[in-house]
Parts: structure tokens; sequence; C-alpha cells
């Protein structure tokens, strides 16, 4: 039986096809088309770019994509590569919210008898200062409060302090998702549509550029090309990390 590269190579060659064409047509990068067909998949982000790759390519050229893969996964992924999980697992914050005990109802009526007690002491205690300062109480002019209302400085829209990201792929694209350089993967998985991400940073490393991104409902941006992009959000904005750099690299 063919290898894996031979099989690709043989099928584009019946085809009449380059590299040059296959790479317009997959969007994915000359240098990549061809580490697959020499099968030095070492040159490749990682196991999970190699089988989106794979597919992409064989489909292109009319082959069973399902049939290089598996091919891949027997001869070349070690045994710990482990496969994609869903985007979006509740974080530990959640589930320790989830854990913790609510009040019972002697403590509810404890915090309501508090609250009344506390609203009767200040209604007494204003009633007091409004009887004994009513005569010297100043009252404000119409020039005073214009004066004060035009010395008041304008107050600027607050940041937002989270990040909300939403993408829209163009073709199955494998996406890797963290919060920052040192901490860990939230999910990483191959999205076919829409996704939606959130956080105080967002990265993404996404296996194609043909996406559409928004931004806090904003649209954003990516620089066209057939390699994969990575990607950081902070309520500031968005930014193409280097090469190499980002989540799952």
């Amino acid at each position: 039986m063919p290898s894996i590269g031979e099989t690709l190579r043989e099928a584009r060659m019946r085809q009449r096809l380059d590299i040059a064409d296959v790479e317009q047509r997959t969007k994915i990068r000359a240098k990549y088309l061809r580490a697959l067909e020499n099968e030095e998949f070492g040159m490749l982000p990682g196991p999970t770019f190699v089988k989106t790759f794979l597919r992409t390519y064989a489909e292109m050229l009319g082959l069973d994509p399902h049939v290089l893969v598996e091919a891949y996964r027997a001869n070349y992924e070690r045994d710990e590569e482990f496969e994609l999980q869903p985007l979006g697992p509740p974080s530990a914050m959640a589930r320790d919210r989830s854990r913790r005990p609510r009040p019972g109802p002697g403590m509810v009526a404890l915090l309501l008898l508090v609250a009344v007690v506390g609203a009767l002491v200040a209604i007494g205690l204003i009633g007091d200062d409004d009887n004994g300062s009513g005569e010297a109480r100043h009252r404000t002019t119409p020039t005073e409060r214009t004066e004060t209302t035009a010395a008041k400085p304008r107050e600027e829209p607050a940041r937002p302090k989270q990040v909300r990201v939403r993408i829209k792929t163009a073709s199955p694209t494998y996406v890797c998702f963290d919060r920052g350089a040192g901490t860990d993967v939230v999910a990483e998985n191959t999205v076919d549509g829409f996704a939606r991400f959130r956080g105080k940073r967002v990265r993404l490393l996404l296996g194609k550029r043909d996406v559409q991104v928004w931004m806090n409902k904003k649209p954003m941006q990516v620089t066209p090309g057939g390699d994969p992009v990575a990607l950081a959000f902070t309520p500031r904005g968005m930014r193409e990390l280097p090469d190499g750099t980002g989540p799952c690299i």
C-alpha cells in the first residue's frame, strides 16, 4: 500500500496540479503541503494541524480523508496525544460557586432584621438633623446650580473589563483557546461555523485565516493568507502574535 505522502503526490500528479495550484485551492501554505507529501510531519505546528490539513488536502484531490488520517494515527501519532475536547468546559470558578452552601431560612431572617433596624436608625438620625438645622439650610440659587453643572467634568465611558470574541469560519477550522501566555489550554476543537469565547484575556490559534472575527460586537480584520494565525485579545484590542507563539504551540 502506498504511503501517505505517495498517495497525495500521485493523486496530485494524475490531476496535473502543482503545489501552487493546491495552495490556492486549499489555502494551505506550500511548505505545509510539501511536508505532507514528504511525510515531514514535524514541520507542522502539531498533530491536530496534520490531521486537519490531511483532510483538506485529501478532499480537494477526491481521496478518502478517513483512510489517510487513520494511517497517520496508526503510524505517527503518539499514544499520549489526546482527542479534541468540546469548546467551553465549565471553569473551576463556576464549579466552586455551585458547591458553596446556600444560606438557610434562619440566616435570611436574621439579615432582614438587621436591615430593618439599620433603616430605622438611619431615619431617626436624618429626622434629627433636619429639625436642628432647618433654619440654617442654604438654598442654592439658579446661578450657583448652573456654575456647578458646568464645572462638573465629563465622565468617559468605562472600558469593558472582559473580552467577548465571536468567530465564523468559512470551512472546518482548527481552533485552540487559552487565556494568556503560561495559562492552561481551555479547549481545542475543529469549528465549522460560529464559536464564542470570553475572558479578561483571550488567545486563539486558528488553523486557517479565512475567518470573520468580532470583539465586543466590533468586526476585527485578520490578515489574509494560507498559514495558521494566533490572535490575542484584551479590552484594549486585538493583535496577531508572532509565528511559533500562541496556544497549543
